[in-house]
């Protein structure tokens, strides 16, 4: 009988919009890191490391995440635990995971080098050990709260236009979106309120700027519920 015990570990999936290399369009991607020992050596894999004795697992997280990629996201939200008895081919791992969504300019500050780069989720190669599924899981979640949370705000900022906000919902639902129509759906939920400002600098009519209601009280706020 096998008495070894196994490994716990802690890896985020981290999404920001980026645009396509060939369309220009907002796409959604994460940041990998490059396998530097066996098993799996030279393949990418999500940021992550084992926990310690004495950190939590957001504490956990938010650490392996600077050390792999220099981010620090404000707030994380634990995903899932994985543990599939396979996932690791040399001894038992438990990864218990994160997500974060970032905004652009955040995600163009990582180092992208060698063994640090942007993928889009739209185009993935095969990753180390079961991110695939991973990182397919955590697109499960973000892709079912866009209709019933603020999750697109980690993506915005606090003000932004109603343009800006279809295409995060574009970006991340893969489809197109009538302009009319998604404008109806987001003012029938109530959920975001006019400022007296307008983006300023356009050739054309300034498009007025938004902003989430904060005194509505929302069954989940994503990304936005564990601060680290």
């Amino acid at each position: 009988m096998n008495e070894q015990q196994p490994s716990l570990a802690v890896s985020t999936v981290i999404f920001a919009l980026r645009p396509d290399p060939v369309t220009g369009a907002a796409t959604v991607w994460i940041p990998v890191v490059r396998r530097i020992r066996e098993p799996y050596l030279g393949k990418w894999a999500l940021p992550g490391g084992p926990l310690t004795m004495n950190e939590s697992l957001a504490s956990a997280a938010s650490r392996t995440l600077e050390e792999t990629t220099g981010l620090a996201p404000q707030f994380l939200e634990q995903l899932y635990a994985f543990g599939s008895v396979d996932r690791s081919p040399e001894l038992r791992v438990v990864s218990i995971v994160y997500w974060a969504l970032v905004q652009s300019v955040t995600a163009d500050a990582v180092r992208d080098d060698e063994n640090v780069t942007w993928l889009s989720t739209d185009d993935l190669p095969e990753l180390a050990f079961d991110h695939n599924l991973i990182v397919d899981y955590a697109l499960w979640r973000l892709r079912t709260k866009m209709e019933y949370s603020r999750i697109a705000q980690a993506f915005l900022g606090e003000d932004f236009t109603l343009a800006q906000l279809r295409e995060v919902h574009e970006a991340v639902l893969q489809k197109p979106l009538d302009p009319a129509n998604f404008r109806r759906m987001i003012e029938a939920t109530k959920s975001i309120v006019a400022t007296d400002r307008h983006v300023t600098g356009t050739r054309h009519r300034p498009a007025r700027l938004y902003r989430y209601d904060t005194s509505l009280e929302l069954a989940d706020s994503g990304p936005l519920a564990t601060h680290v």
